[in-house]
C-alpha cells in the first residue's frame, strides 16, 4: 500500500508541474499578442542638450575704425583675411567668432564712393578682378542679392527695417529654412559707411538642431547693433 501511495504522489506532482508550465505557456503567449495589438507610439528626434553662457558684453572700439560696438565676452574679434583667398578692400573687415558654438559673424566694410574690389565669375570658373566705385543703391540691392541665394534651401525670407536710438539704420534678414546662414544685415549712413554682417556656423546647415544657438545668438546680434556706431573717421 505505501508502494501505491509514493506512485500517486508522484503521478500528482508530475500533473502539477505540467499544469503549472501550461499556465506558464498560456500567460506568456497572451501577453505576447496583447504587445503585438498595442499602438506604435514613435519617439520624437532628440538633440543634445546645448549650455548657453550667461550673457555678458565688452565694446569694440580701435583707433581710426569707422565703427564701434558691443560684442560679448564669449566671443573673439579676428581680423577677416580670406575674400576669395585676397586681402579685403580694406582693414576694417571682422570676424565675430563664437568658438563654444563654431558660429562666426562676417563684418564687411565698404566706404561709399570708394574704391571696390569685385570678383567676377568666368565661363572657367575662375574668379578675375573687377574695380569699380561702391554705389550705395548697388551695395543695398547686392545684399538683397545675397540673401536671396538661398531661396534654393530657405522655406520664408523675412526683412525688417534697422532704426537704433544711436542713429542707425538698415535692414536684418531672417532666412527659414537649412540656409547656410539664417541671419543677416546691412548698416548704413547713405553717404559715406557701409557694413554688411552675416551669421554661419562651421556644421551642416540644420534648422532643429540650431534653433536654440541660433535664437541665442539673435539677441546677441541685437545687442550688436542696437549699441552700434559711426565713429566719424
Amino acid at each position: 500500500m505505501k508502494i501505491f501511495k509514493e506512485v500517486n504522489m508522484q503521478k500528482k506532482w508530475l500533473l502539477c508541474n505540467k499544469l503549472a508550465s501550461y499556465c506558464f505557456i498560456l500567460i506568456a503567449c497572451c501577453l505576447f499578442i496583447a504587445a503585438c495589438n498595442s499602438p506604435y507610439v514613435s519617439k520624437k528626434r532628440g538633440y543634445y542638450n546645448i549650455e548657453l553662457p550667461q550673457r555678458s558684453y565688452q565694446k569694440f572700439e580701435q583707433p581710426g575704425f569707422p565703427y564701434s560696438f558691443e560684442y560679448p565676452l564669449y566671443a573673439n574679434i579676428v581680423q577677416d583675411t580670406t575674400y576669395f583667398d585676397n586681402n579685403p578692400e580694406n582693414s576694417y573687415w571682422r570676424n565675430i567668432d563664437f568658438p563654444q558654438f563654431h558660429a562666426r559673424i562676417f563684418l564687411s566694410y565698404k566706404q561709399i564712393g570708394g574704391n571696390a574690389l569685385y570678383k567676377i565669375k568666368q565661363a572657367n570658373g575662375q574668379y578675375k578682378d573687377s574695380f569699380a566705385i561702391n554705389v550705395f543703391d548697388k551695395m543695398v540691392a547686392d545684399a538683397f542679392t545675397l540673401t536671396n541665394k538661398n531661396n534654393v534651401v530657405s522655406s520664408s525670407i523675412n526683412d525688417s527695417l534697422i532704426h537704433t536710438d544711436n542713429g542707425i539704420s538698415g535692414v536684418f534678414f531672417k532666412v527659414g529654412g537649412n540656409a547656410a546662414t539664417a541671419k543677416q544685415f546691412f548698416l548704413s549712413d547713405t553717404n559715406r559707411n557701409f557694413i554688411r554682417g552675416a551669421l554661419y556656423f562651421d556644421v551642416t546647415p540644420n534648422a532643429d538642431s540650431l534653433k536654440p544657438v541660433q535664437d541665442f545668438l539673435q539677441s546677441d546680434m541685437d545687442h550688436i547693433i542696437s549699441t552700434f556706431k559711426w565713429t566719424g573717421k
